[in-house]
C-alpha cells in the first residue's frame, strides 16, 4: 500500500527517518549510495558529497529515487522520486512524487499513534 506525500510535507515526513539510499543510473546499471538528506522548507533536498560516480550518473540522467528505510520492523518506507542537479560536490533533488509505502505482507507492522490502523500514516497534520 502507498500513501501519497505532498512534496510540501516532505520535510515533516523525513523527520521520521534516518539516512536514505540514493538511486541513480546511467545505462545499464543502477548506482546506490547511502546519504543523509537535508530537506528545506520548500521540500527541495540537498545531498552532500554523494561521490563522483553518482555525480556522473546525474549529469547523464537527472532522474533519481531516494529510499528511506523503516526504523522499525515492517514499518513504512519513504520513497521520493525527483529530478537532480549537480551543485559542486553536492546534489540537489526537486521532488516530483513521494509516498509512504509498505507491502501488504507487512501489515502486521506498527500501528500509527493516532490509531489510524496498520496502513495509515497521515503526513502534514
Amino acid at each position: 500500500m502507498s500513501i501519497p506525500v505532498d512534496p510540501a510535507d516532505l520535510r515533516k515526513a523525513r523527520a521520521d527517518f534516518g539516512s536514505a539510499y540514493l538511486l541513480s543510473t546511467s545505462h545499464p546499471h543502477v548506482k546506490v549510495v547511502t546519504v543523509d538528506p537535508d530537506v528545506a522548507e520548500d521540500g527541495v533536498v540537498r545531498l552532500s558529497g554523494p561521490g563522483r560516480g553518482t555525480l556522473a550518473n546525474i549529469a547523464a540522467n537527472p532522474a533519481v529515487t531516494l529510499v528511506f528505510w523503516p526504523r522499525e520492523h515492517h514499518g513504512l518506507s519513504l520513497l521520493v522520486d525527483g529530478a537532480a542537479t549537480v551543485d559542486g560536490d553536492d546534489v540537489v533533488v526537486t521532488p516530483e512524487h513521494a509516498v509512504l509505502h509498505r507491502p501488504r505482507a507487512h501489515a502486521d507492522g506498527p500501528v500509527a499513534d493516532d490509531g489510524c490502523g496498520h496502513d495509515c500514516a497521515p503526513v502534514g497534520k
